[in-house]
């Protein structure tokens, strides 16, 4: 895993464009009270209301801009930032050209996806479960996210940076036949990303391999983070991160990404 900590936090160590800065929170660092100890970001998992109020202003302090948190969903639905948005919009994927706003994707498990396009202009970020990966017909959280930020900023996709946060392991994501198919129906070589499980019609699945996959396949070339690698698990790094599968009742953390000056 290559990154810099600071602030509670990852900082990619991406050589993002032209100002571009992101961040992804740890669980530590926070207010929240067990089991939601202690950085948790997200308002939906029962946790006291105003801990998790005072979380996103620790949150808000440390990367000095705002953060934007959406209601995810598992979907593809795509919004565009603005200072008049609010939290709590349903979508899974997030651009914005605003230089005070953070696209800021919520995970205990699934996989935060930051994107940046060369001139900096535009940022975005998806929210990348299994289902929002897999979509419909292969087309999903990335497909849409790609070609939203390269339809704004007229771009190609292998000028794209991208980065890969923490997710689910492939040693710890067990899924079944339905969710293999979800993915090998419409590209065939997803099937190098799942392995034979510990019983029949069960598989381990490379959650991050996945996203690789895809954004390969829409010709994005710069690719960094989560190379699925034990480091970058979440069940596993229970010291970091917070893990939904493998605790349930559980936090969240956040990646975001935002651009370093005005428009």
């Amino acid at each position: 895993m290559v990154q810099t900590l600071r602030m509670k936090g990852l900082t990619p160590d991406v050589a993002w464009p032209n100002g571009v800065q992101a961040f992804c929170s740890l669980r530590n660092g926070g207010v929240s009270l067990p089991p939601y100890d202690s950085l948790n970001l997200g308002d939906h998992v029962l946790d006291d209301q105003a801990s998790v109020q005072t979380n996103r202003v620790l949150l808000s302090d440390s990367i000095g801009v705002k953060p934007v948190f959406m209601q995810q969903v598992h979907g593809w639905d795509v919004l565009e930032l603005t200072p008049q948005t609010p939290n709590s919009v349903a979508a899974d994927v997030c651009i914005t050209q605003y230089s005070n706003l953070a696209c800021t994707i919520m995970v205990a498990d699934c996989l935060p996806v930051l994107l940046a396009e060369p001139s900096g202009q535009w940022v975005a970020a998806a929210h990348a479960g299994w289902r929002g990966l897999a979509g419909v017909s292969g087309t999903g959280a990335l497909e849409v996210a790609v070609k939203a930020i390269c339809a704004r900023a007229s771009c190609s996709p292998h000028q794209l940076q991208v980065w890969l946060g923490p997710c689910i392991g492939p040693g710890a994501f067990e899924v079944g036949d339905e969710v293999r198919r979800a993915f090998c129906d419409h590209q065939p070589l997803a099937a190098q990303a799942f392995a034979p499980g510990p019983r029949l019609g069960q598989w381990w699945a490379d959650l991050a391999a996945l996203a690789r996959q895809r954004l390969q396949a829409m010709g994005v070339v710069k690719v960094a983070g989560n190379d699925s690698t034990n480091p970058w698990c979440t069940v596993s790094r229970s010291d970091l991160f917070f893990s939904h599968r493998r605790d349930r009742i559980s936090g969240r953390f956040a990646a975001c990404i935002w651009r370093g000056h005005r428009i």
